[in-house]
């Protein structure tokens, strides 16, 4: 089965804000395919970050898909300002919802208030069982590769085995993974059954951003294509 298509998804909280429509300019002319968004509460991650109305912002000038993420207690309270501000891709975190009931009630709510697709998000301690239940209701699941809202961490190569495993059960939507991508570890996302890659600094950071994100896709394929020869 061919799965679904790769996709490279940068970080926009790594870019400069002070020129935020500039930078949206430039990352989709590299090449990106959807472009990342990490918002943060200080409650459910010692962060702040943004909103709806720079997620609005975003979406005015922006020509690619939102991949909104939201690192927030209280998805259920707001899903329809997110769908509004012009989330494509709105992903909340299993482990505020307590159980797969209330997972299931911030999906409705999700789809509800019009978001095109659904994702749900694990952190990288957290069982890939949290998920199954409801797993065919959603249409990406991120893997965190990190523990969200710190800065500078390492690459968790232990979370792969939760990759394989939905794959593995027969999971065919989306599954990206976030933190700290780059050119040594996003071969092991790729083979593993990853097919949505996030990055930040390694995509804003690079002096040839095109040849970053090309890099990334041809890398990704290799790795895809080595996993079913």
């Amino acid at each position: 089965m061919q799965g679904p298509p790769n996709l490279i998804s940068p970080s926009l909280l790594s870019c400069d804000f002070a020129r935020l429509a500039e930078e949206v300019a430039r990352v989709e002319r590299a090449g990106a395919d959807w472009l990342h968004v990490d918002v943060m509460d200080g409650h459910f991650v010692p962060n702040l970050t943004i909103g709806p109305p720079v997620v609005e912002a975003i979406a005015k000038v922006a020509t690619r898909p939102l991949d909104v993420h939201l690192m927030i207690t209280e998805p259920l309270k707001y899903a329809a300002h997110f769908a509004k501000a012009g989330a494509h891709v709105l992903t909340f975190h299993v482990e505020v919802a307590g159980s797969a009931s209330g997972a299931r009630e911030v999906i409705r709510a999700f789809r509800g208030a019009g978001v095109a697709q659904v994702g749900v998000s694990l952190n990288p301690d957290t069982p890939v069982e949290r998920v199954l239940d409801f797993l065919g209701e959603v249409d990406l699941v991120l893997v965190m590769s990190v523990f969200p809202g710190f800065g500078g961490q390492k690459f968790m190569p232990e979370v792969l085995a939760k990759v394989r495993a939905l794959r593995d059960r027969g999971y065919t939507g989306h599954i990206e993974m976030d933190g700290g991508l780059n050119d040594k570890t996003l071969g092991a996302c790729a083979e593993a059954g990853t097919n949505v890659f996030v990055a930040g600094s390694a995509i804003f950071g690079a002096s040839d951003m095109p040849g970053t994100i090309r890099g990334f896709r041809e890398c990704a394929a290799r790795a895809r294509a080595a996993a079913h020869a």
